[in-house]
This record gives C-alpha cells, structure tokens and sequence, in this order.
C-alpha cells in the first residue's frame, strides 16, 4: 500500500506562502481547503508547483472584506481589479507578498464544490494543519481543467488512491461536467486514464 504523505517538503517560499493561506482560511467564516498542486503533492504525487490554490464556499463574505481578510495575512490582489475579476470569473487572484508565490481562490457555489468542502480532510501541511481536498474531489477538480498536467495527476492519483475512491461518483460528476461544457470527449478521455491504470 502506498505510504500517504500529509507533510510534503515544498521549498521555503512555497512553505511561507502554504502557511499564510492556511492561516487565512482557519481565520475565515466560511470553509475552505487546498486545492491544485500543493493539494496533489499533499496526497503523495511526486510534481512539481510553483503557485497555491484553494478554495471557500461563497455566499457568507463579500468579496470586499474577503480580501481586507486576506490581507491581514499577507495575501494581496495581483491584478488592479481583483474583486471585478472574481465576480465574473469566482477566482480572486492574490500573491502572497513576502514570498512572492501567486494564490488562486475559488469561491465555490456548485454542489459538488460545496460537498467536496464538507469531505475536506485536515493534515499536516507545510508545518500547519489545513484542511485539503480528498484525492476524489481532487480527480473530478482536475477533470474540469483537464490540461495536460491536470491529466497526469489524474492518472497519479488513481494509481495511489483509486482502489479506495467512488468511480462512480467521479464518473457521473465528471459526465455532468461535460455536459454542461459541452465537451463529451472528456468523459471518454477519463475512461481511458481508468482503463490505463487498471481500474476499468
């Protein structure tokens, strides 16, 4: 069985930046949890990540006051119009400013994004402890991008940790994802990583 590493090394920067959002989120009233690479490192895949991704459940806290919070620990818009861009696009674009590491935040309203939320795990995270995506939401995260990166994780993580995850789950979200993107083609490309890693 794999060994499950909840602690990865990330170089300092990447530390400093993981621990200012975990910071930010604990002190935040809605939940949140790590996303994306750092998230993927997280659940034992080797890669590599330059940037940190998380995400919050909206509609709690404006997009205001969201980033006055963030800024109390250093996490600072990267572009001049931050909060229009987040509310046309549900990602506010932060860095954080000791480091220099670019933060994306989703604000998450879909069902899916609310559960994934709730199923988040607590670990051991760059010193801190932060609650994480589980490698499941993760995969269905990943088949939403679906860039060529997001595609080897998914295959990464599928191999660690698909013998314990609902591919069914994973297959009728990812299939609503496609649907609604209009791309079934993602679906079947899914099929494929599966068959690939013998889980078909």
């Amino acid at each position: 069985m794999p060994v499950r590493r909840t602690d990865p090394a990330l170089k300092p920067t990447l530390r400093a930046a993981v621990q200012a959002v975990a910071g930010a989120l604990s002190a935040l009233p809605v939940p949140g949890m790590l996303i994306g690479g750092i998230a993927v490192i997280t659940r034992g895949v080797p890669r590599l990540t330059r940037d940190v991704d998380a995400t919050i459940a909206g509609g709690t806290i404006t997009l205001s006051d969201l980033v006055d919070r963030l800024r109390e620990h250093h996490l600072a818009p990267r572009i001049d119009d931050a909060v229009e861009f987040a509310e046309a696009h549900q990602v506010l674009l932060l860095r954080h400013v000791p480091s220099g590491v670019d933060v994306d935040l989703s604000i998450g309203w879909l069902p899916f994004e609310l559960d994934a939320l709730t199923a988040a795990e607590t670990l051991d995270v760059a010193g801190v402890r932060v609650a994480v995506a589980r490698a499941e939401d993760l995969v269905v995260y990943k088949a939403v991008a679906f860039r060529p990166q997001d595609q080897q994780d998914i295959e990464r993580l599928l191999i660690l940790h698909g013998h314990r995850v609902d591919l069914g789950r994973i297959r009728r979200l990812v299939a609503e994802f496609a649907s609604a993107l209009d791309e079934p083609e993602r679906l079947d490309a899914l099929e494929q990583i599966i068959r690939r890693v013998g889980l078909a």
